[in-house]
């Protein structure tokens, strides 16, 4: 059976200089014999006329298939040898043919079909011995040494070959996987960006539309509630501005570095926000109340974040869904947790259960816990009411720190 040894995504102009190669030391062997064979000519051996030199172009012609037919090419230049030695003219580099031949058939074929070439050549090359009279140990020695530097050669061209192609196949294969890498890293971002947006949209356009609703009802019978409203909706507006700014300025290409808000600075407080998301809460008539259980420890901003999305998200959810009048927010810090619940008193703050929810913020969120490895548990309380717990890992060896 016959093992070709082939290089996937070979070029047109790389076979095409093979090729070309392949012609030119295939004369360059012609040219050689024929200059040999008519300079030197000693006693006793035929006169090297035309058909001299025909059969040693013939004997170095196959070595323009030697890539592409091996074996014939092998077997052909053998047999134009021997026939040449056998007509009584002299030896000459023509033997150098059948060596190549071999090489090539070695670094091509399988081992069964190189010791079958070897044979080949080895018997052409001690025909040329005896015919030079030299005796049957030097023209014998002298055949099966060339035979096995041919095979030698040729077997490390064919591992050569084998370890070019399997580089070539593992860079490629690492290009394909950095490829992914840097779609999968942009989905991500994508994805975090999303829940971005609609954590800011959807908290602040959710008190937007609770206080301009309520200015509305009272904008003729209580003028200073109404005023009030609208002084919450241009609070809110204002902060909706802001985080969306620092949001969308992650996404500039253009923009100088000075103007690109400090991630430290931005996310350090996270947690210390909370009484002012709290205060935009309230104005829409959920009264909430913020507690912290444990001693506050200094955590990574972006663990940091994320819990305050959670907490922004859990709090619009309430707003936007359930039928209560009160919240409860608790911070509990543990030695290596975070424990953040969100509960309120009201029907159903499940955005699935509700007919106008999504269920995009309970999926939002659990995909911001699963990325510092907590999770998230929300559904609704024996005693009415709907609860979020967050459970984050606040040791370094656990959390990914990053922007939530």
């Amino acid at each position: 059976m016959r093992t070709k040894i082939t290089t996937p995504g070979r070029s047109w102009p790389l076979r095409r200089r093979r090729q070309m190669f392949d012609i030119a030391l295939a004369a360059a062997i012609a040219a050689s014999a024929c200059v040999t064979g008519h300079e030197y000519h000693p006693a006793g051996w035929a006169t090297f006329d035309g058909r001299a030199y025909l059969l040693s172009c013939l004997v170095a012609l196959p070595v323009v298939w030697r890539r592409a037919a091996p074996m014939p090419a092998l077997a052909a230049t053998c047999a134009a040898y021997s026939l040449y030695l056998a007509l009584g003219y002299q030896p000459t580099v023509n033997w150098w043919a059948p060596m190549i031949a071999l090489v090539s058939l070695t670094a091509r074929r399988s081992l069964r079909m190189a010791a079958v070439g070897a044979v080949l050549t080895c018997g052409a090359v001690l025909h040329s011995g005896l015919a030079g009279h030299l005796s049957l140990v030097m023209a014998a020695g002298q055949a099966l040494l060339i035979s096995l530097v041919a095979v030698f050669l040729g077997r490390t061209q064919r591992l050569l070959t084998e370890r070019n192609r399997e580089l070539r196949r593992l860079t490629e294969q690492l290009k394909r996987e950095q490829q992914e890498r840097a779609r999968r890293a942009v989905v991500d971002e994508r994805m975090r960006i999303a829940r971005e947006l609609h954590d800011v949209v959807a908290h602040h356009m959710s008190v937007i539309t609770v206080q301009a609703g309520l200015a509305g009802y009272v904008f003729t019978s209580e003028p200073d509630t109404a005023r009030a409203a609208l002084d919450n909706i241009a609070g809110a507006g204002r902060e909706a501005l802001a985080d969306l700014r620092r949001l969308l300025s992650v996404l500039r290409v253009d923009v100088d570095e000075d103007d690109i808000p400090d991630p430290e600075e931005t996310t350090a407080s996270a947690l210390g926000r909370l009484d002012d998301l709290a205060a935009r809460v309230r104005a829409t008539g959920v009264d909430v109340a913020i507690r912290t259980e444990g001693e506050p420890t200094s955590l990574p901003p972006g663990l940091e974040m994320c819990a305050f999305r959670v907490v922004q998200e859990a709090l619009t959810n309430v707003v936007k869904h359930a039928g209560g009048t009160r919240a409860e927010v608790t911070v509990t810090y543990l030695p290596d947790t975070l424990l953040i619940t969100v509960r309120d008193d009201g029907g159903t703050a499940d955005p699935v259960a509700s007919p106008h929810g999504s269920g995009q913020g309970l999926i939002g969120m659990r995909e911001r816990a699963k990325a510092y490895g907590g999770t998230l548990v929300a559904g609704a309380r024996r005693e009415g009411g709907f609860e979020v717990r967050l459970t984050l890992p606040t040791d370094a060896a656990r959390h990914v720190t990053g922007t939530a």
